[in-house]
């Protein structure tokens, strides 16, 4: 089970501090969307140069041209990138054929997919490497949590890796443990609490207890 950083709504100084305080801890440094908005591409390379020791993901969201756009972020230092589950699944053999040749990982997001069973299998199928569970901000403030989709998507995933994402903090992480994540991701609950390298502490011990590798 790995612990990812999503680095959303911060600054570069902000989150090279946090990285600092967690040095060591983190598996997966995800440069988020609207990091990116912000950096560009370069926030995947200075972070990568930064902490070589760490995988970085980049939360590109792709939604087209995907052989091209995995490039760019593949080239510019990520070891993962996110495509959406909703897209064409030409658009998602793509980004998986470009991940072949660099040796690196597709993610497969499936923020708002509707039928989970018909979805998976489809993106099993064109072979992408990590299925994550993901209930977006708008939806977190409508009181939806990723929990519900977890357990179902729990039912029907047969290769990929899981990794679940939406609101994840020290006061719920283990309500997410027994179903096993393979990847557990924290994001504002990390950056906007009052200590966050406590905050992100307390998530990774409780991880450890649910058997962290």
């Amino acid at each position: 089970m790995k612990f990812q950083l999503a680095l959303d709504d911060i600054t570069m100084e902000e989150a090279v501090g946090l990285l600092e305080k967690l040095e060591g801890q983190v598996d997966i440094i995800e440069v988020g969307t609207p990091f990116m908005m912000v950096y560009g591409l370069e926030a995947v390379r200075t972070l990568k140069e930064m902490y070589p020791q760490c995988e970085v993901l980049c939360d590109a969201k792709i939604m087209d041209a995907g052989g091209y756009e995995a490039k760019l972020c593949f080239e510019a230092g990520a070891d993962y990138v996110t495509v959406l589950g909703v897209t064409d699944i030409l658009t998602i053999k793509d980004c998986v054929k470009t991940a072949g040749e660099y040796k690196k990982k597709i993610v497969a997001d499936m923020i708002c997919v509707d039928d989970f069973e018909k979805r998976i299998s489809e993106v099993e199928e064109a072979g992408a490497d990590i299925i994550a569970v993901h209930t977006g901000v708008d939806q977190q403030t409508a009181g939806r949590t990723p929990l519900d989709d977890l357990i179902e998507m729990r039912k029907y995933v047969k290769s990929c890796q899981i990794a679940v994402a939406g609101g994840i903090g020290s006061t719920t992480i283990e309500q997410y443990l027994p179903y096993k994540p393979d990847v557990v991701i924290a994001g504002g609950s990390v950056v906007k609490a009052e200590n966050p390298s406590l905050e992100a502490r307390s998530i990774i011990e409780k991880m450890k207890g649910g058997n962290r590798k």
